[in-house]
């Protein structure tokens, strides 16, 4: 199956940016990011935003941009079969020199899982003017992991942003 990145959801005053590597299938079935019901990415944003879940998707794309974070993948395109990350083949990058030009309050990048950073790093690679975070990812294929302790990791993102005197 052939997949395609959506655009990124970002607001203009955008300080961090949240990578994921592509759409998952139910993903691209619903034109939703992190759409998937198994898939605690959303109910991590909320417990560290410090606000109700909600399963409204304009809800979701609104508490990203009011607390000043983007969200996008590593991959533009890729084949795969299914969801998986290791059944990507034939990848195209996203262009993020471009992106960074465009937006140049973003300073900190956080990869949703290794396989986020690994493709980034590939095709974009790191430089000294951004910041790093690989987090654990959100998929339920990393289950090695309680949603308790990936609230407490993916919690820096709060960190970095008070570091950045950005109102929560």
């Amino acid at each position: 199956m052939h997949s395609f990145s959506f655009p990124p959801i970002i607001a203009k005053n955008a300080k961090i940016i949240i990578l994921g590597t592509m759409p998952g299938k139910t993903s691209l079935e619903l034109n939703e990011y992190y759409a998937y019901k198994y898939n605690v990415f959303w109910k991590i944003m909320f417990k560290i935003f410090n606000r109700n879940y909600s399963e409204n998707y304009n809800d979701k794309l609104k508490l990203l941009k009011t607390n000043n974070t983007a969200l996008w993948d590593s991959l533009q395109f890729c084949y795969r079969e299914g969801s998986s990350d290791s059944k990507i083949k034939e990848e195209i990058p996203n262009d993020f020199n471009t992106f960074f030009k465009n937006y140049p309050t973003i300073k900190d990048v956080f990869f949703n899982g290794t396989a986020a950073m690994k493709y980034y790093k590939k095709y974009t690679g790191f430089n000294k003017f951004m910041n790093y975070h690989t987090l654990p990812s959100t998929s339920p294929a990393y289950a090695a992991m309680s949603f308790e302790k990936k609230i407490r990791k993916w919690s820096v993102i709060i960190e970095i942003l008070n570091q950045k005197n950005v109102k929560l």
